[in-house]
C-alpha cells in the first residue's frame, strides 16, 4: 500500500507516490502521512514538489569565500535576516572582502553606523564581537588556502576561526560548495526531528551538534533527497509555523512553552489540518 501526491503545474499533473504512513523510513520513526505537518512523508513530498519546479538552488550570499563567510558571520542568532544581509552589503560597499582586509577597529566603526533595512534605520547588534569575529576570519582566509574537498573538509577548517561554531560553518560549506554532507542545524530543524521523531529529545544542538548532523543525514538519505534541500526546506516552514509548532511540541512534551513564545509572529501561521497534498506553481 502506498499514499499518492500530486503536484500541478500549470496544465501538468504529476503524481508522486510514498510508502504507507505505518511504514518505517528508520526504525522506529513511521513515514507518516503526506499531509501531516511535520511528518517525513511531509518533508518528502515538499522537498519533490519543490524539485519538480526549481531544478537547481542558488544558496550562495556572496561572489567569493571571503564574502560568504562574512555573510554568514553577521547573520545567525539573534540578528534578523535582513539586518544580517543589510550589514554584510554594507561591509562590502567599504571593500572589507577586498584583496586586503582592514584592520579591526575600522571594521567596527563602519559596523557601529546605522544600517538601511527597507524603510528603517537600525544599529548592528554585537558590533564589536562580530568585528573580532569578522576580523580574525578574513586573516586566516588571507594566510591560508581553505580545503574545498567537501563541505565537511570546508566546515572543520571554518571551525578553527574564532567565533565560527558548527553552525555557521556548516552554513558556509553549504552555501559555497552546495554540499550535502554537513547539514545547518538550529532549534527550528531540532523541532522538526523532535515532532517527526528521527531526533531524540535527549541531545541538544549545543552539545550534540555531530551526532544530531549525523541523523539529520542519515534521515534525508532514507528519504531520498539532498540534505540541503531537506534544510533548507524544514527551517522555512518551521519559522514561518510558529505557533502551529509550539502547541505541537507542547502537546509532545506534555507541558507548557510560555517562556519560549515568540513575542510575535513574523509570518502567516498554519492552522493544523490545513495542509493540502498539492500545489498550483
Amino acid at each position: 500500500m502506498t499514499q499518492r501526491g500530486a503536484v500541478f503545474i500549470g496544465p501538468t499533473v504529476i503524481n508522486l507516490d510514498f510508502p504507507a504512513p505505518e511504514q518505517d523510513i528508520l526504525p522506529g520513526v513511521s513515514w507518516g502521512r503526506i499531509e501531516a505537518f511535520p511528518s517525513p512523508a511531509y518533508w518528502a513530498y515538499q522537498v519533490l514538489a519543490r524539485r519538480l519546479k526549481v531544478n537547481a538552488v542558488n544558496y550562495k550570499l556572496g561572489r567569493t569565500l571571503k564574502e560568504e563567510v562574512g555573510a554568514c558571520l553577521l547573520g545567525g542568532h539573534g540578528i534578523p535576516a535582513a539586518v544580517g544581509l543589510a550589514a554584510f552589503n554594507k561591509l562590502k560597499d567599504y571593500g572589507v572582502f577586498n584583496a586586503e582586509p582592514p584592520p579591526e577597529e575600522l571594521i567596527y566603526e563602519w559596523l557601529s553606523q546605522p544600517i538601511k533595512t527597507g524603510s528603517k534605520s537600525v544599529h548592528y547588534r554585537f558590533a564589536r564581537q562580530k568585528s573580532r569575529y569578522l576580523s580574525a576570519a578574513l586573516n586566516k582566509l588571507n594566510a591560508e588556502v581553505p580545503p574545498t574537498d567537501s563541505g565537511r573538509v570546508l566546515r572543520d577548517w571554518l571551525i578553527s576561526i574564532p567565533g565560527i561554531g558548527h553552525k555557521t560553518a556548516s552554513w558556509v560549506a553549504r552555501n559555497w560548495l552546495s554540499a550535502d554532507d554537513v547539514a545547518i542545524l538550529d532549534i527550528h530543524i531540532l523541532r522538526a526531528g523532535l515532532l517527526a521523531g528521527f531526533f531524540p529529545s535527549n541531545l541538544t544542538v549545543e552539545r550534540d551538534y555531530l551526532k544530531l548532523e549525523q541523523l539529520f543525514l542519515e534521515f534525508s538519505e532514507a528519504m531520498g533527497v539532498k540534505a540541503s534541500e531537506l534544510d533548507a526546506l524544514i527551517w522555512y516552514e518551521m519559522q514561518a509555523s510558529s505557533s502551529t509548532v509550539f502547541s505541537l511540541i507542547e502537546n509532545l512534551r506534555h507541558q507548557p512553552l510560555a517562556k519560549l513564545r515568540p513575542r510575535s509572529s513574523r509570518a502567516k501561521d498554519r492552522q493544523p489540518g490545513t495542509h493540502q497534498t498539492t500545489f498550483q506553481f
